[in-house]
């Protein structure tokens, strides 16, 4: 799951980007509405967590300019602002979440996850395809038969994740490095190949489909 971060407090941002990787999530952070506009325009992500009091201007305008866009990304806001009003016009303004400072990591994290089963229209936490159980909390994949446990790498899952969540969708081998990887990590030219035979090897070569020219895709 490809997050943007929108903090301008060095300390906070640079925590947020480690704690949230350790959790799973691939994170990009920026600190102005600015570089979060320009980010946003450029690239895919699966969620926002977006501060208020920002530099050049409010969280608001980056939230205002991304609904004009009809763009539904969902976006968590993460602020210091916690009032009942607050939180009632950041709701009412687009944000899908609020979450006031100080808070918990595992918390944001929970809710991060809930946003994104909620925007592609899943029900349970885990999920089921193709005889494999997926549970994006404990980043684990087991066999749906008997509960056995499949030993996967931090890219492995999360690269299954991305195909399953979207069966039969195909996905680009450009798009999958940017799920695996941050703007500041150095990318193999046949990285995404590489994670694809391992995970194969691991889940069944069927279970995965190349699509010449294009890229991969779970089997639906």
């Amino acid at each position: 799951m490809r997050l943007l971060i929108v903090e301008d407090d060095l300390v906070l941002r640079s925590g947020l980007s480690v704690g949230l990787g350790l959790h799973g999530f691939t994170a990009e952070a920026v600190e102005t509405c600015a570089d979060a506009l320009a980010a946003l325009s450029t690239t895919q992500f699966d969620a926002v967590v977006l501060d208020l009091m920002l530099p050049d201007g409010s969280g608001f305008d980056v939230l205002r300019d991304l609904r004009g866009r009809n763009d539904t990304t969902p976006v968590l806001l993460l602020t210091a602002r916690d009032s009942v009003r607050d939180r009632i016009h950041g709701l009412d303004s687009g944000a899908d979440d609020y979450l006031g400072k100080p808070f918990d990591l595992d918390e944001l994290a929970a809710r991060l996850r809930a946003l994104r089963r909620r925007s592609l229209g899943r029900a349970k936490a885990t999920i089921d395809w193709q005889g494999l159980e997926l549970d994006p909390e404990r980043r684990t994949v087991t066999t749906a038969a008997d509960g056995e446990p499949l030993n996967l790498s931090r890219r492995e899952f999360a690269l299954l994740q991305a195909l399953v969540e979207r069966p039969g969708v195909v996905h680009s081998k450009p798009e999958l490095e940017d799920i695996l990887y941050g703007w500041q990590e150095e990318v193999e030219s046949n990285a995404v190949e590489v994670h694809i035979h391992n995970l194969r090897a691991k889940i069944g070569k069927e279970r995965i489909e190349t699509v010449r020219g294009l890229g991969y895709r779970a089997k639906a």
